[in-house]
């Protein structure tokens, strides 16, 4: 969180209305579910719902170099929950991942030793002892 409490520090043209302001939705040319394969010929991701910061979150998991894209399930920061339930049981299938690499949405990446102390601190912050 910036010192002086404000997110926005430039306006993108004079007149700019940030409140007023309003993306156009897009049309979704597919939904993907848990357990669906992106393949994109070179790489393949297997997308992995986590809940809990938003109850659509999901990750793109590539098994073969161990990379994930965790989104905003889990980054280097203060993690964000919307039903600790859904976080915790995130928490504990992000564990359980033999991952190499994570890319999350926030912060610079970092790798499975870092990734384990993340989620056993959120999982000590409930008192859920990690599996």
């Amino acid at each position: 969180m910036p010192e002086d409490g404000e997110f926005l520090t430039a306006l993108p043209y004079e007149g700019f209305d940030p409140v007023g302001h309003m993306i156009k939705p897009a049309e979704p040319t597919w939904l993907v579910e848990d357990g669906d394969v992106v393949d994109h010929g070179d790489r393949v991701f297997e997308v992995l719902h986590f809940p809990g910061h938003s109850p659509g979150s999901i990750g793109l998991w590539e098994a073969a170099t161990g990379t994930l894209f965790s989104g905003d399930a889990i980054y280097d920061g203060p993690l964000l929950e919307d039903v600790i339930d859904d976080y915790i049981a995130t928490m504990e299938r992000l564990r359980s991942l033999p991952v190499t690499v994570v890319h999350g949405g926030h912060e610079p990446s970092f790798g499975r030793e870092r990734m384990i102390e993340i989620c056993d601190s959120y999982l000590g912050k409930w008192n859920v002892n990690p599996l």
